[in-house]
């Protein structure tokens, strides 16, 4: 696609905010959209946040924010986001229901030869989605802030043309991002099904009283973390010895939690009114900052750890 082309965004959420900035910040005119009149104009104040801190941290050049800001357009109807757009980016609910009538919607309106990629974590979306679209549909999901990590899953259907794949890895190369391509849907991809099984893993020691959540957090931050953001997980275990690992494995010390659909701890903090950081707390108290101040700060911390370890990356290489 062109530069300057135009890109759909569905969704005006977390995800969907992020994904508009990050094709804005490649260059292409965005049309934002969501039914919630309060959610698109959160998502241009968040968009405004994030590109202060990309400034601020170097990323983008002083005066730049204001043409960046120019290219997202907020809009309402779903119509006038998709029918002159050749990339229709889906971030809406994780619920088929919702997907379905999104699908639908892109479908009489969209142009026939436009792109779909849904931002799904998990569904797999191509059953709901109608059946002269699946050659062009795939999956981009990001991981969040978009317009700071990465990582892109891209990921194709039964029925996906493996050229719109191929096309799609080259635009999202072409954007610097770090696409890691499935020639068929698996639920989770790489990282999320990593994410899962420690998901499961820290809520049964929250959930038995093991650790604290405190204990959890610097466990990752202070012991996996920095060797991993250097080494990745197996190149770790080649630096440990694959004799060990084998051993480990044969020893089977350990056993993974079994997946109970819920957790008591979440459930208490839910029902407390603690969701998280737009709510001001969930397993962590955030001090009375506002939102907007807690992303600034997670986000300025995010960009000087990429640059840092980047750095690092060139000047002292491991292994291919």
């Amino acid at each position: 696609m062109n530069k300057g082309g135009a890109v759909a965004v569905i969704g005006a959420g977390l995800m969907g905010h992020g994904l508009a900035l990050v094709h804005a910040i490649g260059g292409y005119t965005v049309k934002m959209q969501d039914i919630s009149k309060e959610q698109l104009r959160s998502g241009m104040d968040l968009i405004e946040n994030a590109l202060d801190t990309l400034v601020a941290a170097g990323v983008l050049e002083e005066g730049s924010s204001s043409e960046v800001l120019g290219r997202v357009e907020p809009v309402e109807r779903l119509v006038d986001a998709v029918t002159n757009s050749k990339l229709v980016v889906e971030a809406v609910l994780e619920t088929e229901d919702v997907k379905r009538t999104v699908y639908e919607e892109i479908d009489d309106s969209a142009p026939l030869d436009a792109v779909i990629a849904s931002n799904t974590s998990g569904l797999n979306i191509f059953p709901l989605v109608p059946s002269r679209r699946l050659k062009t549909t795939i999956i981009a999901h990001w991981y969040t802030p978009p317009y700071i990590i990465d990582l892109v899953d891209l990921a194709a259907g039964p029925e996906t043309d493996p050229e719109v794949l191929a096309r799609m890895e080259k635009f999202y190369l072409g954007m610097k991002k770090k696409p890691v391509v499935f020639e068929k849907f698996i639920s989770g991809y790489v990282a999320n099904r990593l994410q899962a099984a420690m998901g499961l893993e820290m809520m049964k020691l929250l959930d038995e009283g093991w650790a604290t959540a405190r204990a959890i957090d610097d466990s990752i931050k202070y012991g996996l973390a920095h060797r991993m953001a250097l080494q990745g997980a197996l190149m770790k275990a080649d630096f440990a010895g694959l004799k060990l690992w084998q051993q480990g494995r044969k020893n089977q010390t350990y056993q993974p939690p079994v997946q109970t659909g819920g957790s008591p701890t979440v459930d208490r903090l839910v029902e407390e009114g603690r969701y998280g950081v737009m709510s001001g707390a969930g397993f962590f108290d955030y001090g009375g900052k506002t939102p907007a101040q807690i992303f600034r700060n997670r986000d300025m911390g995010l960009l000087r750890l990429k640059a840092q370890a980047a750095e690092i990356e060139e000047e002292y290489p491991l292994g291919s």
